[in-house]
């Protein structure tokens, strides 16, 4: 259920509501009772929880498979400070 943020333009009170997409915007502000809050925009949020496809179907992966484990070579120095690592 999506969350909503509204401001009213009355007072300035700002609070949070999760709302059905099909509910009524609320109007009333919880603290002043004037029927001044409009709905703000915000970012949308969510989040990824457990192993999935956007775990190993990236190109370019961070995680290490099983081929790389096993390798040990290391990052040739850089030339002296000519690199931006310094």
């Amino acid at each position: 259920m999506p969350t909503y943020e509204y401001i009213c333009k009355d007072c300035g009170h700002q609070l949070s509501a999760e709302q059905k997409m099909s509910d009524a915007r609320l109007v009333n502000c919880p603290a002043c009772g004037k029927p001044g809050l409009e709905r703000q925009l915000s970012a949308g949020g969510f989040a990824l929880k457990g192993s999935g496809w956007y775990e190993t179907d990236f190109k370019g992966s961070s995680k290490a498979t099983k081929s790389d484990e096993g390798s040990t070579s290391a990052a040739p120095p850089c030339a002296g400070g000519a690199c931006a690592c310094h």
